[in-house]
């Protein structure tokens, strides 16, 4: 195991982990996500409170958890815990900290208050959490947070704002990959409109986790591994009028030493034959846009990729990409694919389809009828829909803003409370029953089905054994007056140990890691639970005996 003290080193994960996220492994100070007065001044004058009443040292838990499934659906996915450790592994209040801190508090406030502020750390802190991409439901915990009542008080509000956004893009993604299919890519590309550039990072690293290809942002693939892919915009075509003259026009072959062609002066020859097939009479497609496309071919003659809706599509841009590729075709290269950025995307792919089909037959060249077709503009849950239909033509789909800011549900409202304290169990009592608190230190497990997909979670305190497979078991579903049984056929612990008194205890998973077991989580799940409009709802229940505390302490009686 290794220490979370000050700048110590974390257990590095499997050799597949991508080099960015082993930068932040070398330095996670650098690149934490969060630093410790990234908090609500409440925390620190509730650490005060806890250290004049000489309690800053008993030991206590805290439970982070929401309340309900975001976006109308039945699940969520678990994101954040790497944020969270690489913050945990930073957590020390500087002096420029401590030294605001005494700006804040009241004048009066004893200078051992600072002192013992400058040697905290999360040394003592124990950690157990969902794995990332575990499936999530309401009320059983994603971290639960164990250490001295005065460092885990400081830690709840850096927490909850490195796990909740994390889980909503996660689960947002989710529910885009599952309209879209397992066929369609999906690109993140809303790093422009995302809440600031933490937000873009954390939005561009969480969609990926629920399900997203890759993603525009260059910083992303730095800092996070993620996957990423662009290649060129309006402005780029815009720039140029058509009399600019290429420095070096000249290409080689892509697979021989062979003389070196005048790729404008060839684009210049196909596209005659191009307007001629396509009869487009005597309008020459726009000059300025074709000497771009030549420009971007010269560049990237291997990747070329044409967005055809500057001017026209069908009588300007979808020529000129043709006599782009055709001219790189006879040199050996292939076109990768075409952007659309505005207009009937569907209707639009599948005209340009056909035309490939029959330029490719043609001028006899197969691949050119296979090339990619990538759709954006503004593309919400419906359009994709829309856009992923049975015999659509869109091979890939780039979303922005609805992906990035989640603009049906903008917030997964977790919450972090407290639960025990000296080992003795504590609840919020509350006129609002969906605002009481589950007391105790507990324990969650998934009851499976014979075929593997979850039929229910169920709480209990730390000290129950846990349930069997193939044995019965009487729970109480939240929300539920009576009891029911449940006879699992397999049974799943939820919550693994990751941090032990300030050691990690494993690797955590690569994030290409935790996609792929969000994606197997999903798999699992009934189609009844991944329905997007009017699901069903995902039960969660409590054992006896925990179902038996919580209604002592309703009831006011002892712990």
């Amino acid at each position: 195991m290794t220490s979370l003290r000050g700048r110590g080193g974390v257990g590095r994960g499997p050799e597949s982990r991508r080099g960015g996220e082993m930068a932040a492994e070398q330095d996670p100070e650098a690149l934490a996500a969060a630093r410790p007065l990234l908090t609500d001044l409440y925390q620190a004058t509730m650490a005060l409170g806890y250290w004049r009443a000489r309690r800053a040292r008993e030991q206590a838990e805290f439970e982070l958890f929401f309340r309900g499934c975001p976006f109308g659906g039945a699940f969520a996915l678990a994101a954040g815990l790497r944020d969270c450790v690489r913050f945990l592994r930073a957590f020390r209040l500087r002096d420029a900290d401590v030294q605001f801190l005494a700006s804040v508090l009241p004048p009066d406030t004893e200078p051992a208050f600072f002192e013992h502020l400058r040697g905290l750390d999360c040394s003592d802190v124990t950690v157990r959490a969902l794995p990332e991409g575990s499936l999530a439901f309401p009320g059983v915990p994603l971290l639960q947070v164990c250490g001295p009542l005065l460092v885990v008080q400081l830690l709840e509000t850096p927490l909850l704002c490195l796990v909740s956004y994390a889980s909503l893009i996660a689960t947002n993604a989710a529910r885009l990959r599952l309209i879209a299919g397992p066929k369609k890519r999906l690109l993140e590309m809303g790093l422009r409109r995302a809440q600031g550039p933490d937000g873009g990072l954390t939005a561009s690293t969480y969609s990926y986790l629920g399900g997203f290809d890759g993603s525009s942002n260059v910083l992303a693939g730095q800092l996070r591994g993620v996957p990423v892919a662009g290649t060129l915009a309006h402005s780029f075509i815009t720039s140029f009028l058509g009399t600019e003259v290429p420095p070096n026009p000249m290409l080689a072959p892509a697979a021989s030493q062979g003389p070196r062609v005048d790729l404008a002066a060839c684009v210049e020859a196909w596209l005659d034959r191009v307007c001629a097939h396509l009869g487009l009479g005597v309008q020459e497609p726009h000059r300025g846009e074709r000497a771009a496309f030549v420009a971007y071919a010269l560049a990237f003659p291997r990747a070329f990729q044409g967005l055809l809706d500057t001017y026209s599509v069908q009588r300007s841009g979808l020529p000129n990409f043709l006599a782009v590729a055709l001219a790189l075709g006879e040199l050996g290269y292939q076109a990768v694919g075409v952007r659309l950025d505005s207009g009937d995307l569907l209707q639009q792919a599948q005209e340009i389809r056909k035309i490939f089909r029959t330029i490719s037959a043609q001028f006899q060249v197969p691949w050119l009828e296979s090339v990619s077709i990538t759709v954006s503009n503004n593309i919400n849950e419906e359009e994709l829909a829309r856009l992923a239909q049975e015999g659509s033509e869109v091979n890939v789909i780039g979303i922005g803003t609805n992906v990035v800011t989640c603009p049906r549900q903008p917030s997964l409202g977790c919450v972090y409370k407290l639960v025990s304290v000296g080992g003795q169990p504590r609840m919020k009592l509350t006129e609002d029953p969906e605002k009481q608190t589950l007391p105790g230190s507990k324990a969650a497990f998934r009851l499976l089905g014979a075929d593997g997909s979850p039929l229910l979670d169920v709480l209990q305190l730390v000290d129950e054994p846990p349930p069997q497979a193939g044995q019965e078991l009487r729970v109480w579903p939240r929300g539920a007056q009576e009891a029911c049984t449940v006879r699992p056929a397999h049974v799943e612990p939820l919550l693994r140990l990751w941090v032990r008194r300030g050691q990690l205890c494993e690797p955590l998973p690569s994030l290409a890691e935790s996609r792929a077991f969000a994606q197997l989580s999903l798999s699992r799940l009934s189609p009844e639970h991944k329905r997007l409009e009017q699901p069903a709802p995902y039960r969660v229940a409590l054992s006896d005996k925990l179902r038996a505390l919580v209604d002592r302490l309703c009831a006011g009686g002892p712990s």
